[in-house]
C-alpha cells in the first residue's frame, strides 16, 4: 500500500464500531442564583423568537431546537465559501450546508461506496455496502447489504483529508479510500471550489485474479422534505474524450440552481453510468447490474422523471481486474454546481467566488469534476508541503497534530461564504476586495451571525496565518461599517430597551444573518446594544496591529488607520475617572455576554492597554503623532496594577462584589495578543504576568476536573470553581487555546499542551464533537453551541511555538 493510501501516522483515527464513553447534550439547568437575570431574558426571547417563527423565518439562535451531538461526524468535503457536505467518519453524507450558513442535518442512506468481488470466472464472491450502517427503514434500498463489520475497518482524519481502510479478510482484499478536499493555505482559487475527491486503492493478497468494482451512488437533494419538491433530472457527461465520465443532478435547492456532478477517471472504458436510479425503492436496480455484471446497466444519457415530486439518483461504477498481490485504483469526484446564491432576505443575488474561473450559467458541474480529477495529486503536494514540518516536529505531541488540522474544518463548514464583488460596487484601485471578494463564516452552526467580531478576534489567527487574504477582505468590511448607522430602533432582549440598530463609529458585533440580508443588515445579534461593549473596538485595534506585524503590510495599516483612530476615541469616553483605563457599564458588555464586569475588569483593561500601545506602535510605523495614546497608557497602566493587581493574579473586576477576586482564565488576553505581535515592551510587568499564568494553571486547570479539561473560565481562590453566571462556570474552547498560547509565548510549554491537551481530550476522545466543535463545556453532562467559530485560535498556538525560536528585534 502506497505511503499517501495508507492509514497515516498523524490524526484522528477511530474503528467504525467505535463508542464514545461519554454522551453529553444542550439541556442545562441553570442554578437557582443565576436564575435572576435570566429571567427577564428568557420572557422576552419567548416573544421575539415567536414573532421571527411567526414572520416565516427562524431564530438565529433558536433556543427551542437546540442540537446533540450526533457522534458521527468526521472530516467534511468541500473548498472554502462554496457550500459543505459533512461526512461521518462511518462513511455518512450527512449535515449539509448548501444554502449559505443555513445547515439540514441529514445521513442520506443513497449516498453510498459499494464493492462487487469476483473472480476471474464471473462469479459474484462478495457485495457489500461500504458502511457499518444498518439498513434504512421503510424497505428503502431493501436489497442491498448493509452493516460493514466496523471492527475490519479504521478511519483517520487530517483536515482537509481522511482515510478509510477496510479490509475483507475473506478474500484478502484492502481497499483504502483517500478523501480529499481543497482547502490550501494560500492558495486562493482552488480553495474557493466545491468539491472533493475520493482515491480508492484496491489491494488484492489472494492467489487469484480478482474483478474488483467500486460503485459511487448519490441522489438529488440534501435529504429533507424539500427534496420530493421535483424538477430534478439526471444526464451523463464525459469530459476530456471520455477520460472522465459521470452523471449530474440537476436541480434547485430553495430556488437556487444547483446541480451535483458525480464522477470517475475513466481508464480503458473500465467506467460504467447509472441515470435512473431510484434512490427511495429497493435499490435493486442497481445491487443486481452489480451482482451479475460487475457494472452498471446501460441507461439512456438522461433520465426526466414522469412525477414531478420523483427523486432521482444516480451511480458511477469503476471497474478493474486486480492480478494476484497486485493493486488497482479508482479516482471519483463529487462537485455541486451552485455558482448564484441569495439570502432570504434579499432579492439580490452574488456570484460565488469560483464562478471567476469556472462561469455562473449553472453548466459547470463536467469541467469541476474533470478539474478536481486532473489537479488533486497537485492539491496534495501542496497540503503535504504545508503540514510535513508540523507532522515531523518530534517536540509536538501527537494528540496536537490531529487538533490543529482537524479545527480548521471550521474555515469551509463554518457556514462560508465566498462571493465576488458586486459591480455596481465602486471600491478604490487597490481595495483586496476586488481581486479577492467578499468572505464571511458564522459564529456557530446554531449561532447563525456573519463574523462575529468578539469570537473572531480569537479565531482569526488561522485565516490571518494561512488565508492572510481572507483575513484582509473581512478587515475592510468590518472597517467600512464602523461610520456606518443604522437609526431603525429595536427592543434589546437582555434589559428591554430600544436602541439604533448601528451607531456610527462602533465596531459591529457581526454583519448580520444569512436569513436576513447580511454585508447590508448588520449587527443581527438582538441581546445587547454593542454600541457600548467595551471589547469589540480594542479588538478592531489589535487586530490591525496583528495583521500589520504578520505582513508587514504598510498599505494595509495605511487603510485601517483612521478608523482605528475612530473607534479609540468613542472609547476614550469609557474611561470615566480620567485615570487611562476603561470601566466596564455593570451590563454584559463584551464576549462574555452573561458575565458582568464593573468598573475596571482585568478582561477589558488588558484589551485596552494592549489596543494603546498597539496605537502608538502603529502611529510611529506611520509617522503619526503618538499622543494621546501614549499618555493615557501611561496613566492606565498604573491604574490597571492599582485597580485589579492582587499580588497573584488580576481580579476579575474592582466592583468588590463577591465575585470580583475570581480568577479568569482569560484575564491577561491583551497581553497574549501583544505577545503574538512580537512585543517585548513591558506593558504588563513580567513577574505579575508569570505569577498570574501559574495561579491560572494551578487553579483554573489543575484543580478543575484534575487537568483533564482544559481551563475553567473562573475559579474563585478557595479552589471552587466561579458559578456567579453559567459562563463563569463553563470552559470555552477557544479561550483555552488562547490562554495556551500565552503559556507557549511566556515560555510555558509543558503547562500550555497540558492546557489545551484536555479540550482535545474531551471533545475527540471522550464526548465525540470532533468537527462540530462546541463553543462551551461543563464539568458534566452538557455542553453549549455545537460547531463554533472560537476553536480556530489553536492556530495561536502554532504561531506561539514558531516564535519561540525566532529572533527577538
Amino acid at each position: 500500500m502506497s505511503e499517501m493510501m495508507s492509514i497515516p501516522q498523524y490524526g484522528w483515527k477511530v474503528r467504525l464500531n467505535h463508542v464514545f464513553p461519554e454522551r453529553r447534550n444542550q439541556r442545562v439547568k441553570p442554578k437557582l442564583n443565576q436564575l435572576p437575570p435570566l429571567v427577564p431574558l428568557g420572557l422576552r426571547y419567548l416573544i421575539w423568537a415567536l414573532n421571527t417563527l411567526k414572520d416565516g423565518k427562524r431564530p438565529l439562535m433558536n433556543y427551542f431546537k437546540m442540537k446533540t451531538g450526533k457522534q458521527i461526524y468526521g472530516a467534511p468535503i468541500g473548498g472554502i465559501g462554496a457550500g459543505t457536505i459533512g461526512r461521518g467518519f462511518r462513511g455518512e453524507f450527512c449535515r449539509y450546508q448548501m444554502r449559505p450558513g443555513l445547515y439540514t442535518y441529514h445521513t442520506v442512506a443513497a449516498n453510498q461506496f459499494l464493492v462487487t468481488i469476483k473472480n476471474k470466472d464471473g462469479a459474484t464472491l462478495y457485495q457489500q455496502v461500504l458502511s457499518p450502517l444498518k439498513r434504512p427503514k421503510s424497505k428503502r434500498l431493501s436489497s442491498w447489504k448493509w452493516e460493514f463489520d466496523g471492527s475490519n475497518a479504521q478511519y483517520c482524519a487530517l483536515y482537509p483529508r481522511a482515510w478509510t481502510e477496510f479490509k475483507i479478510p475473506e478474500h484478502q482484499v484492502t481497499l483504502v479510500c483517500r478523501q480529499v478536499s481543497p482547502v490550501i493555505p494560500h492558495n486562493y482559487k482552488d480553495s474557493s471550489l466545491p468539491c472533493a475527491v475520493f482515491a480508492w486503492e484496491i489491494e488484492n493478497k489472494s492467489q487469484e485474479e480478482l474483478q474488483i468494482s467500486i460503485t459511487f451512488t448519490f441522489k438529488n437533494g440534501t435529504g429533507g422534505k424539500d427534496d420530493k419538491k421535483g424538477g430534478c433530472w439526471t444526464q451523463a457527461f464525459d469530459e476530456a474524450d471520455g477520460t472522465v465520465k459521470g452523471v449530474m443532478i440537476h436541480q434547485q435547492i430553495r430556488n437556487m440552481q444547483c446541480t451535483y456532478g458525480v464522477a470517475c477517471r475513466n481508464n480503458s472504458d473500465n467506467v460504467t453510468t447509472e441515470t435512473r436510479f431510484n434512490p427511495n425503492g429497493s435499490g435493486a436496480e442497481i445491487w443486481q447490474a452489480l451482482l451479475n455484471n460487475g457494472n452498471l446497466r446501460v441507461e439512456p444519457e438522461e433520465y426526466r422523471p414522469g412525477n414531478s415530486r420523483e427523486e432521482v439518483g444516480c451511480a458511477v461504477c469503476c471497474k478493474n481486474l486486480v492480478p494476484p498481490n497486485g493493486r488497482a485504483s479508482a479516482e471519483f469526484s463529487l462537485v455541486w454546481d451552485m455558482p448564484q446564491v441569495r439570502f432570504s432576505g434579499s432579492s439580490k443575488s452574488y456570484n460565488r467566488y469560483y464562478t471567476r474561473w469556472f462561469g455562473n450559467e449553472g453548466t459547470a458541474a463536467p469541467k469541476l469534476s474533470r478539474y478536481a480529477i486532473e489537479n488533486y495529486h497537485v492539491w496534495e503536494k501542496e497540503i503535504d508541503a504545508w503540514q510535513f514540518p508540523i507532522l515531523n516536529d518530534r517536540d509536538l505531541p501527537d494528540w496536537y497534530k490531529s487538533a490543529l488540522f482537524n479545527e480548521l474544518y471550521f474555515v469551509s463548514d463554518g457556514g462560508s461564504i465566498w462571493v465576488d464583488i458586486d459591480e455596481t460596487e465602486k471600491l478604490p484601485v487597490g481595495d483586496p476586495r476586488i481581486e479577492y471578494g467578499r468572505f464571511g463564516y458564522l459564529e456557530g452552526h446554531e449561532y447563525r451571525m456573519y463574523n462575529t467580531y468578539d469570537v473572531h478576534f480569537y479565531a482569526s489567527f488561522a485565516l490571518a496565518q494561512l488565508w492572510p487574504q481572507l483575513q484582509q477582505v473581512l478587515q475592510y468590511d468590518i472597517r467600512d461599517t464602523i461610520p456606518q448607522e443604522n437609526l431603525s430602533r429595536r427592543k434589546h432582549l437582555y434589559d428591554g430597551q430600544k436602541a439604533s440598530r448601528k451607531s456610527a463609529g462602533s465596531v459591529p458585533h457581526d454583519v448580520g444573518d444569512p436569513e436576513e440580508d447580511p454585508f447590508v443588515n448588520i449587527n443581527s445579534y438582538p441581546i445587547h446594544d454593542v454600541a457600548d461593549w467595551r471589547d469589540l473596538n480594542s479588538k478592531f485595534v489589535l487586530q490591525v496591529f496583528r495583521d500589520y506585524c504578520l505582513w508587514k503590510d504598510p498599505e494595509y495599516l495605511k487603510a485601517m488607520w483612521p478608523q482605528a483612530c475612530t473607534v479609540m476615541q468613542r472609547a476614550f469616553s469609557w474611561d470615566t475617572d480620567g485615570d487611562g483605563l476603561i470601566e466596564n457599564g455593570g451590563f454584559p458588555d463584551q464576549t462574555y455576554d452573561s458575565w458582568i464586569m464593573t468598573g475596571a475588569s482585568a478582561y477589558c483593561g488588558s484589551l485596552w492597554l494592549a489596543a494603546l500601545h498597539a496605537m502608538v506602535e502603529m502611529a510611529t510605523a506611520l509617522g503619526e503623532s503618538t499622543e494621546p495614546f501614549a499618555s493615557i497608557l501611561k496613566k492606565g497602566k498604573v491604574a490597571f496594577e492599582d485597580k485589579l493587581w492582587n499580588g497573584q493574579y488580576y481580579n476579575f473586576d474592582s466592583s468588590g462584589a463577591p465575585h470580583s477576586s475570581s480568577i479568569m482564565s482569560d484575564q491577561l488576553c491583551g497581553h497574549w495578543y501583544l505577545k503574538a505581535c512580537g512585543v517585548e515592551d513591558e506593558v504588563f510587568p513580567k513577574e505579575n504576568v508569570k505569577k498570574a499564568l501559574s495561579t491560572i494553571f494551578n487553579f483554573n486547570v489543575m484543580k478543575f476536573k484534575n487537568g483533564t479539561m482544559g481551563a475553567v473560565n473562573g475559579m474563585l481562590p478557595s479552589g471552587v470553581k466561579d458559578l456567579f453566571t453559567i459562563q463563569s462556570e463553563e470552559v470555552w474552547v477557544g479561550t483555552v487555546y488562547a490562554l495556551a498560547a500565552l503559556m507557549m509565548h511566556e515560555g510555558m510549554v509543558e503547562e500550555s499542551f497540558k492546557t489545551a491537551g484536555g479540550i482535545y481530550q474531551t471533545v475527540y476522545e471522550r464526548i465525540g464533537m470532533g468537527f462540530e466543535t462546541p463553543e462551551a463545556l461543563y464539568e458534566e453532562k452538557h455542553y453549549r453551541a455545537i460547531g463554533y467559530m472560537r476553536p480556530l485560535s489553536i492556530w495561536a498556538i502554532q504561531l506561539a511555538w514558531q516564535r519561540r525560536n525566532e529572533p527577538v528585534d
